[in-house]
């Protein structure tokens, strides 16, 4: 890593089009469009092959998309989605920080090591309850 030259962080060789800001990562307003509008179509095509269906096939085969049993599976789906991204930042976090502090402090290394894998374990324990619940959720 190179250093900036205007005393902030260092920049990496590479560009990512990301710039840091008072902490916070900033993406570029191109960027964020097309994130936006990749969510968008992603949201549209879920609906897709209700709107292209025959008017009356959903409800004379007595099941439609978006039914109780649609709405838990999608709920499900989506909880389940969400607790990981969850768990999985928070292990991301988790780890980050452990090393800063042994890069920091290399004497206490081995307890902070530790102290990591044991909260990394917590986090991942909790994670996978909430992800077997949301699924039983969906079954139930």
């Amino acid at each position: 890593m190179r250093p900036r030259g205007d005393g902030g962080e260092p920049v990496s060789p590479v560009s990512t089009g990301r710039r840091r800001k008072k902490g916070r990562l900033n993406m570029s307003r191109t960027r964020a469009w097309v994130a936006l509008l990749m969510i968008v179509g992603g949201y549209a095509l879920v609906f897709t092959d209700v709107a292209w269906a025959e008017e009356g096939a959903a409800t004379q085969a007595g099941s439609r998309w978006l039914d109780d049993k649609g709405a838990k599976n999608l709920g499900g789906g989506i909880g389940a989605g969400l607790v990981l991204m969850g768990g999985g930042a928070a292990i991301g976090r988790i780890g980050s920080a452990a090393v800063e502090s042994m890069a920091r402090q290399p004497e206490v290394a081995g307890q902070i090591n530790t102290a990591m894998l044991i909260t990394a374990a917590m986090v991942e324990g909790a994670t996978l309850f909430a992800v077997l619940g949301c699924f039983l959720a969906a079954i139930a």
